[in-house]
């Protein structure tokens, strides 16, 4: 048999699955409309205003209004105001500890389906739906009743795709944004993926469009016209990869031992804190939150972070590792006042504080001491 042959051997593909991938629509943009209505029709751009930092800073995300004039993530601040700047286009600074306590949310409305989440970013997550909580036959109506609750519940939209695998599913997600739901049958998935612009398969970057264009490979169709021999000459590893990918070939599970690597809770104050009771208090109260977080996601940790800014925006981050699993409240808190009182000051007033736990770990699995027997 030649070498060849052995590449193009068939490959087992699992259709059974249901697979949802959930990607939020421009999130953090539409989270500062919503507290800004009169914003929706004018661009709004996520990122520190580069009129006010010499020009400096990236796009974090920004509104479809301004989508449209070519603005996009990772684009320098600066080149965003110029293509938006005869448009009253608005800058807005970040505010993570916001957005990470919105998607916090919009998890809550995933486990609620099923526990086989596996979150890529704040906005976007896989989610394994055969067997689910709710008893949906189809996975269209988990994607349904996702989309509706987080609607309902946060104001917010999100698009979806419906499929077998979580290659296609986040193809199809990206479909027809925003509030879009495109389902991909396993009958469909070829001519899915041979439609779709070469530009649009995950795996081919900036420094392989070229390559691809070279080869004469516009589209999903020129792709599966390659061998597998081909593709791996041209780009190794890759191109076994996308070999499979444009077949609807993609057997990798949704892990949702990545649901967490960590949970925190933090808040930045104005005016600063300035006193020992508040931070006392706020030590407090971020402890019960995140207990509440690892309680419902039935977690325990084993390092308490605390996370400090000064009036000068220094940043102090200390934490500590115990020798037990933890994840009461009061455990919690007495981990964070210990890391207060030990690199804490009041020298100059606090800005940020935030309390997070790491190490985790699920609450099914026993920690056992085993005898040693010689």
């Amino acid at each position: 048999m030649s070498q060849k042959m052995l590449f193009e051997m068939p490959i087992l593909n699992n259709t059974q699955r249901k697979i949802i991938h959930v990607d939020m629509d421009a999130f953090y943009a539409s989270i500062e409309m919503l507290r800004h209505p009169e914003l929706r029709q004018r661009p709004v751009i996520v990122s520190h205003d580069p009129r006010q930092t010499h020009g400096k800073g990236v796009v974090t995300t920004a509104n479809y209004v301004a989508r449209s004039f070519g603005i996009h993530s990772a684009m320098p601040a600066q080149k965003a105001f110029e293509l938006a700047k005869d448009h009253q286009p608005v800058f807005i600074d970040p505010d993570f500890p916001t957005y990470r306590r919105i998607s916090d949310q919009v998890h809550d409305i995933f486990h609620e389906v099923t526990d086989i989440v596996e979150p890529l970013a704040l906005d976007e997550a896989y989610l394994e739906v055969t067997e689910n909580k709710l008893g949906f036959k189809q996975a269209i109506d988990a994607a349904m009743y996702i989309q509706s609750k987080i609607y309902r519940q946060l104001g917010l939209t999100c698009s979806t795709g419906i499929t077998y695998n979580k290659y296609i599913a986040k193809l199809a997600s990206d479909y027809r944004k925003p509030f879009g739901r495109t389902v991909v049958l396993p009958e469909q998935a070829e001519e899915f993926l041979k439609r779709l612009p070469i530009e649009k398969f995950q795996g081919v970057g900036k420094k392989t469009i070229p390559k691809m264009h070279d080869l004469k490979v516009f589209t999903g169709a020129d792709l599966y016209a390659l061998s597998e021999y081909d593709l791996i000459h041209h780009f190794g590893k890759m191109g076994h990869i996308l070999y499979q990918r444009v077949r609807g070939i993609d057997n990798r599970p949704v892990e949702a031992d990545r649901t967490r690597k960590s949970v925190g809770k933090e808040r930045t104050y104005n005016p600063p804190l300035d006193n020992q009771a508040d931070i006392l208090d706020q030590l407090k109260l971020f402890s019960q939150q995140v207990a509440d977080i690892l309680a419902k996601r039935n977690l325990q940790a084993k390092t308490v972070v605390l996370k400090m800014r000064d009036s000068d925006f220094v940043t102090t981050t200390k934490r500590i590792t115990v020798g037990e699993y933890i994840y009461t409240a009061a455990d919690i808190l007495a981990v964070a006042q210990e890391l207060w009182t030990t690199y804490g000051s009041l020298s100059r007033e606090i800005r940020l504080l935030g309390v997070t736990t790491t190490t985790l770990l699920s609450k099914s699995y026993e920690n056992m001491t085993l005898p040693l027997i010689f």
